[in-house]
This record gives structure tokens, sequence and C-alpha cells, in this order.
């Protein structure tokens, strides 16, 4: 009696706890979702009390610029009015170390900041040095020559003198050093004094010369503190709040984030938008689909066909022309009214023709095409590839006699991957505390649900078999001799104990 007495306590007591954690996971069932949503809302937004602020504030993955330039090795034919043919040099790659300054917290719920960027050549990734030698077209006087194609022909006689008395063509040989980040030239100074306001330059000159020891503006974007639906937007960028460069109020917005951050719960409707001042507007990218980054889950976001279409292919895209062909977007109107277009690398997912007139492109979506992924929780991306080509559009001019019979042609100059992907102790901190927490969570729910199931059929279990018994000893038993009348029994005696009695008897 004491034995089943113990073992009914124990049966109670595990039923008991089974009942609790059914309880609390049912409870977290319900509150957890709202909990890590509030918490995740909380950590992503722009305020010192946040988890991903030191990531905003500087980030801790290192993020490389390659440099890829054209060389052209036929400048002489080139002059003649054949078509180009061009060699891809490079990569030549850069560390870049960013780190954000002017941090101020505005009343309106926003934040302002610079974002200072510094390059460190890293010649183990390179292939090849900065003090390689590369024919390129010389940008300035082409770009001087298309720009007074228009003027008197007295202008472009003193032009021509000028670029004559300077030693300068067509065509330059300059060393990769020089061409990324600048070489002092005389004929700054001529341009200057021909064509005031052209230039913002003082006497160097070079692809990348804005970018190295600056900053790329004065962002002023929304913290999410007060109005979390506005979360890392852009409100203002060197305190306007559109640009002036396009034909139209669409391509003049400035829309999205600055590209670092996004808001979190992304679906695949979402997309992705940012303003890059380097390109001079907006970019939205497109969801292209789900993956797995060192475990952590992301989506991929790509460009879409229409980022640089023209107007008569995507209408939107008409207050960026006036365009050439397909596949190209002419910036002369921010890039100091030089014939310069951007594009895909190698012309890719352009006009065909484009890549045609130029001997030794070859268009690759798998080389060519940039990409962000970004992990859809928080919006902060895992790992990135944008890449970008700078070319400038060139042909005789007449009246400049260093144009000579230049057939016109977009030459590609320069394309450039800036990349970034977390690793390192980063990387661990937030997949264990903005993925594998979560998880944890999310299976801990139903892992006590099950074992609350479990544990509660063990009182059921023990009064069904505590109960059984009880009910077969109520039931006769065909072995049960006592309740079986037997053959000698006195029912199926005579009426004295002896035997039946017969007639007569």
């Amino acid at each position: 009696m004491g034995g089943r007495t113990r073992a009914g306590w124990v049966a109670a007591a595990l039923g008991g706890l089974g009942l609790l954690c059914a309880l609390l996971g049912a409870v977290m069932i319900v509150a957890v979702p709202p909990f890590m949503r509030q918490q995740v809302l909380k950590n992503v937004r722009i305020d010192p009390s946040s988890l991903t602020f030191n990531v905003w504030k500087d980030l801790p993955v290192p993020f490389y610029l390659s440099v890829y330039l054209f060389d052209v090795l036929n400048p002489r034919e080139v002059l003649a009015g054949r078509s180009p043919q061009v060699r891809e040099r490079g990569p030549y790659v850069y560390r870049e170390f960013r780190h954000k300054s002017n941090i101020t917290f505005n009343d309106n719920d926003t934040v302002s900041f610079r974002e200072y960027r510094r390059f460190q050549f890293q010649p183990h990734m390179s292939r090849g040095s900065e003090g390689d030698y590369v024919s390129m077209p010389n940008i300035l006087m082409l770009s001087s020559a298309m720009m007074a194609e228009k003027k008197s022909m007295a202008l472009k006689f003193l032009m021509t003198m000028g670029f004559s008395s300077l030693g300068q063509q067509a065509f330059m040989n300059r060393t990769v050093g020089e061409i990324i980040w600048g070489y002092s030239d005389p004929l700054i100074k001529l341009i200057n004094h021909f064509l005031p306001g052209m230039l913002p330059l003082k006497d160097k000159f070079g692809l990348f010369a804005e970018f190295n020891n600056s900053d790329s503006g004065l962002f002023t974007v929304f913290t999410g503190v007060k109005d979390f639906s506005r979360v890392h937007l852009v409100d203002k960028w060197n305190g306007i709040s559109k640009v002036n460069y396009w034909h139209s109020d669409q391509c003049n917005m400035i829309n999205g984030t600055s590209g670092q951050m996004w808001a979190p719960f992304m679906t695949p409707e979402t997309g992705v938008e940012f303003f890059s001042p380097e390109a001079c507007r907006s970019m939205k990218l497109i969801y292209q689909e789900a993956g797995v980054y060192e475990g952590i889950p992301t989506f991929r976001f790509k460009a879409p066909d229409t980022l640089f279409a023209n107007g008569s292919v995507y209408p939107p895209n008409e207050g960026f022309c006036p365009c050439l062909r397909n596949g190209i977007q002419n910036v002369s109107t921010c890039k100091f009214n030089a014939p310069l277009f951007i594009s895909h690398p190698h012309f890719y997912n352009a006009d065909p023709s484009l890549a045609e007139a130029v001997r030794g492109l070859h268009p690759s979506e798998k080389e060519h095409s940039l990409f962000l992924d970004v992990h859809p929780v928080t919006g902060i991306p895992m790992n990135c590839s944008v890449k970008l080509q700078v070319s400038l559009y060139m042909k005789a001019v007449q009246g400049i006699g260093q144009t000579r019979q230049i057939a016109p042609v977009v030459l590609p100059l320069v394309w450039f991957e800036e990349r970034g992907a977390m690793e390192g102790e980063p990387l661990q901190a937030f997949y264990r505390q903005l993925v594998l927490m979560p998880k944890v969570l999310h299976y801990g729910q139903f892992v006590l649900l099950a074992l609350g199931g479990l544990l509660l059929l063990v009182p059921i279990v023990y009064q069904i078999r505590t109960q059984g018994p009880r009910d077969t000893e109520s039931q006769p038993s065909p072995g049960d001799t006592e309740s079986q009348p037997s053959p000698a029994s006195p029912l199926l005696r005579g009426p004295l104990g002896g035997q039946p009695a017969g007639p007569g008897a």
C-alpha cells in the first residue's frame, strides 16, 4: 500500500511538472515572437544603447576595393578611325578603412555624420603593382575637346595650340598609381582658364583622387528611435533632400538608406534601395533568392535589368537621359560635364553593340553582376559585391587636331568592385546573439510543449494501471470453484441429498 502511494506521488509530481512545461511552452509560443521582434527593433535602431550601434559607427567588416583598368593596345589605330582593342589589367586591390565622425543626434529623430574612407594597397592580393604603366585615353584633353565641340573655331584653334604646347595627346601612358590616385598636369590650369568652373581641381587629376582620405558628403538619416518605419532612411545629403543633376523629380529623389543597413523583417517584395553619391543617384536592387552565409539565413538582392536602361526601354529612366545606348547611364551632369557613362563592367546587360565596338570585352553575369546578401530579420548585410564601370565617350572633334579621326565609341576606362563580408568575431557574435539565441527560443517552446505532453501522460498511465486489477476482481473467473456449481452440488441432488428420485421413489 505504501509503495503504491509513493508511486502515486511521483506520478502526480511528474504530471504537475508536465503541466508547467506545457503552459510555459504555450506562453512562449504566444510571447516569444513579439518579444524577439521588440529586441530586434531595439537593437537595430541608431542609438548608443543598441547592440548594432558600434557596427554602424565603425564597420568591423573588412572592405576591399578592386580596380581593373583597360589598357588600350592600339592607340594609333584608334586615332586613324579603327575600333579600339583593350586588355583588362588588374585587379589592383586596396583595403578600405571606414569610420564615421561628426556624429550629431538631432531633435527630429535623425543623426548626421560623415563617413571617412582611407585606402591601403594590398600587393599580395593584387595582380600587378601601382608602378605598372597603362595606355589610356587622356580624359582631361578628350573631355575638353568634346565640351568645346559647339564652340567657335577660334577657341578650338587656341585649345589645339595650347594642347600642343603642353605636349598633350589623345592617349597617355601613365602608372596605375597616377591614374587611380592622381597626377599633376598643367592642362588643369589651361582648362580652368578657357573653361572656368569646369573642374573643381587645382593641380591633380585621378579617377579615385577624390575618394582617398575623404568623405562622401554629409548624411542625415533617421535613427528609428521615435518612428521605426523610417529607420536608416536618408533624410538629407549635404543639406538637400533631392539632387538637381537630372531632368525629372523622380530621378532626382534621394531614396533608401546610405547603403550600410536596412530596415529589419524584410520580405522578397521589400527590395533594397540606397543613395550612391558616386553614381549621383539612388539605386534599387530586387530580390533574387534565399541563401545561407556561414550558417546565417540571407536574402540575395541583385540589380534589375532596368537599372541603367534608357528612357525608351524603361520610361522612369527618361530623366537620366540624353542616352546613347541601352544599359549605360550618362553621368556628365554630375561629373564636371565630362562625357562619362556608368554601367555594369564590360557592358554586361547593355546593348550588345557597345561590347562589340571594343575588342577585348567579355561580359559575364558571374563576373560582372552585383549583389547584396542581407540578413532579412535585422537588415544587416552579410556579404556584398558592388561593381560599376566608368566609360568615356570619345570621337573626332572638328577643329581640334589631337582628336584626329577617332570614330565615335564609348570606351571603358575602369571598372571597380567594392566588396565586404562579415567574418571573425563580429560574425560569431552576430550569429550567437541574433541567430542562435532566437533559434534556441523558437525550438525551445516546442520542446517544452512536447516534454509537457509526455509528462502529463505519466499520471494518466499510472491511474489506468492501478485501477485495472480492481475491475477484473469483480468479474467471475472461469477457474473459481466457489462460484461455479459442481456435479455434486445439492442443487442437483434429490430432496434428501441422495440420488435423484426416480419414478415411484
